[in-house]
């Protein structure tokens, strides 16, 4: 009797295969041809959603270049997201070969970081490549949320007391200037011994505690300028290109009457061997010719040899 009910079913199932065998077969090729459906979520409050002429906003996350990769990432970074995947199309036959080369390539990334909030900056990307073509970016972020607060509020409170209305642009952005060169002190301990007791490395040092290195005070000032409504980012210049450090420096970029300036407040905030604070103006909104200009001198100063091939605007 089992014989026989097994025998029914079987040929149940094969009829039922016969009868809906292009039904299904459809139906599978359907599925396996479907582009796959991004997930794209509205960017944080930090997302400056600006486009700049090394890298710019990703427009549907579908790469078909090199350059589009560069600017996924940076729309990632920008966007604030944790994490975040997309597809390589079949037409870009060398995609998971870029993707690959530029996940390993921290100086690219480092330059691409430079362009987004210093609260959506990050501290790694980690790359994961699936054989069908799936990428998806975990980011890690510099800054967390509990920092973040304090910063937004501290600066909040400054901006009221030091900025009124009766400042015209250049005085807003100059008296911010001088704010930190008077309120910080350079973190000599963290640029000698590579360590230090304070966070001087992120704006959380100049704002909170005082004490900054070139990265604390350039975070410190970006945030300042893009709350009074200026368009920044930082510049960088790698160690590689200073024949006399193992360490970097990054500056300020800003937007100010339609051209492209420099501000570097840690160079206007030098380590003194009297042990007096000295205000300089001496990098504050100065073009290109001005900024070598005032590298001259006794010692040729080689912090601000940055490659222009990575922020265009100063071409």
């Amino acid at each position: 009797m089992k014989k026989i009910l097994f025998l029914i079913i079987t040929i149940a199932l094969f009829l039922g295969v016969i009868v809906y065998f292009n039904p299904i077969t459809d139906f599978l090729a359907a599925e396996i041809s479907k582009k796959p459906t991004l997930v794209i979520k509205p960017g944080n409050n930090y997302t400056k959603n600006k486009d700049y002429l090394f890298i710019q906003e990703s427009k549907d996350y579908i790469p078909y270049s090199y350059q589009d990769l560069l600017n996924i990432v940076y729309s990632v970074l920008d966007n604030g997201w944790d994490t975040f995947t997309f597809y390589c199309p079949k037409e870009y036959t060398e995609c998971i070969n870029d993707v690959e080369k530029l996940s390993d390539d921290e100086v690219v990334f480092s330059h691409i970081n430079n362009y987004v909030h210093p609260f959506n900056s990050a501290t790694n990307i980690d790359t994961s490549i699936s054989l069908s073509g799936e990428i998806t970016y975990n980011v890690t972020h510099l800054y967390k949320k509990e920092e973040i607060n304090l910063i937004e509020k501290e600066i909040d409170r400054i901006i009221s007391e030091i900025i009124t209305p009766d400042l015209e642009e250049y005085d807003k952005i100059k008296t911010v200037h001088d704010y930190l060169v008077n309120n910080v002190k350079y973190d000599v301990e963290r640029n000698e011994n590579e360590k230090s007791k304070y966070n001087s490395y992120t704006a959380y040092g100049p704002i909170i505690e005082g004490y900054g290195t070139c990265n604390g005070y350039t975070d410190a000032l970006a945030i300042f300028l893009t709350k009074l409504g200026y368009d920044n980012y930082k510049v960088a210049t790698p160690p590689e290109l200073i024949s006399y450090s193992d360490s970097g420096h990054v500056w300020n970029a800003i937007n100010y009457e339609n051209n492209w300036l420099h501000i570097d407040v840690t160079w206007d905030d030098p380590v003194s061997n009297d042990g007096k604070d000295y205000l300089f103006h001496t990098y504050f909104l100065v073009n290109d010719e001005a900024i070598a200009e005032a590298d001259k001198g006794d010692t040729t100063i080689e912090e601000h040899n940055y490659e222009k091939k990575y922020y265009l605007e100063f071409k």
